[in-house]
């Protein structure tokens, strides 16, 4: 008798709560459910489950086994899917989160190449800027930047981008050039409303870290507003390297306190769990990493 399956039909049980119900979902009987158990049980010598007649529960023999019956059965699984990456051909669809301005600029011209590789797969991206529940949303997969908190949430790094201090030639005619980050109290700042110290800025300088608490004329959470706010002589804005670096380099935006950093953010691949990572998934995942190469912007 199968020793995997054994364990497969023995975790199960002990997921749903019942021989029924582990039937149901392995489209067993329930008469081979309670074979399995009991060739399982045999084989081992010892007994994993105490039942009554209204519930299941592990014995502590049934404990440890259950932990590396599940270890196996997820790296079979994952061996499994990894050989399914190079023999057979990927298909389905897709469903993608990702931040407006990053998706628009950095990753929108990598779709069309990803799917010239896998043909039979469909992408289904959605951009926001707010924080998305994978799971409740029914995403397989999103772009976040910044910092990452306390998640179980797989997170993948495929670059960074530094936070740039920065404002139009014309803005600092008119207004005069902050000296240091407390000269910034002074001056109209457009904020991200999604920035994770709010308006609080933090910069590490000569002299440590300072920080300075903000009352900006405008918050919006898209960065390409703060952007053309920037552009167009208005504010002062603390954008993403990514997001200015065409306007630094043209000349429309000046960098600010470049002896003051502001720091740097990840940009990260989010999914669910390391568990039963489809292959399309993987492929996509993979991908990303190599055509954004870790670079920092």
């Amino acid at each position: 008798m199968d020793r995997f399956q054994q364990m497969q039909v023995f975790s199960t049980v002990v997921e749903v709560g019942s021989f029924a119900g582990a039937a149901e979902a392995l489209e067993l009987s329930p008469a081979a459910v309670s074979r399995q158990i009991a060739a399982l049980e045999t084989r081992l010598g010892v007994r994993l489950l105490q039942r009554t007649t209204r519930r299941l529960s592990l014995t502590p023999e049934g404990e440890v086994f259950l932990e590396r019956a599940r270890q196996l059965l997820e790296s079979l699984s994952e061996a499994e899917a990894e050989i399914s990456e190079h023999s057979v051909e990927v298909m389905g669809r897709l469903r993608i989160n990702a931040p407006v301005s990053y998706g628009l600029t950095h990753l929108a011209p990598l779709w069309g190449g990803f799917l010239e590789q896998h043909p039979r797969l469909k992408l289904d991206i959605t951009l926001s800027d707010r924080s998305v529940d994978l799971v409740e949303e029914g995403y397989d997969l999103a772009i976040r930047i910044g910092k990452l908190g306390d998640s179980s949430l797989i997170a993948r790094r495929l670059a960074t981008t530094r936070l740039v201090l920065c404002a139009s030639p014309d803005y600092l005619q008119r207004h005069g050039r902050p000296e240091a980050p407390k000269d910034l109290v002074e001056h109209r700042i457009w904020s991200y409303s999604y920035f994770r110290l709010g308006d609080e800025w933090r910069f590490d300088g000569p002299e440590g870290e300072v920080s300075v608490r903000l009352r900006p004329v405008l918050h919006s959470n898209n960065g390409d507003t703060c952007r053309m706010g920037a552009v167009q002589g208005h504010a002062v804005v603390l954008q993403p390297g990514f997001l200015v670096e065409g306007d630094l380099k043209e000349g429309r935006l000046v960098e600010l306190l470049p002896d003051y950093r502001a720091g740097e953010l990840g940009v990260f691949a989010l999914y669910p769990s390391r568990r039963h990572v489809a292959p399309k998934l993987r492929l996509m995942v993979e991908y990303l990493t190599g055509a954004l190469g870790g670079r920092v912007c």
